[in-house]
């Protein structure tokens, strides 16, 4: 599949699962990068590890493009509180 061809169609509902630290500037850096490409236009579910040491956040966005995605992804993976994005 090409980087051009993509199975999503646009708009779509958009889940991105986010993982770090159960630490607040997680969470807060997680939803201000998200805040930052969609506005408020999104929701969150969190998910505690058993432990509770680690918190995973399903943020789900209304995407319009593959840029759009591509974007958000790259500042989530940036940010050094964020261990991984799916």
């Amino acid at each position: 599949m090409s980087r051009d061809s993509s199975l999503l169609v646009f708009p779509c509902e958009l889940p991105i699962k986010v993982l770090g630290r159960n630490e607040a500037a997680f969470r807060d850096a997680a939803i201000a990068i998200v805040r930052a490409h969609y506005g408020e236009d999104h929701r969150v579910a969190e998910q505690l590890s058993r432990e509770g040491a680690y918190l995973s956040l399903t943020i789900t966005v209304r995407a319009e493009s593959r840029e759009q995605i591509d974007a958000v992804f790259n500042d989530l993976v940036a940010a050094p509180e964020i261990m991984m994005v799916l």
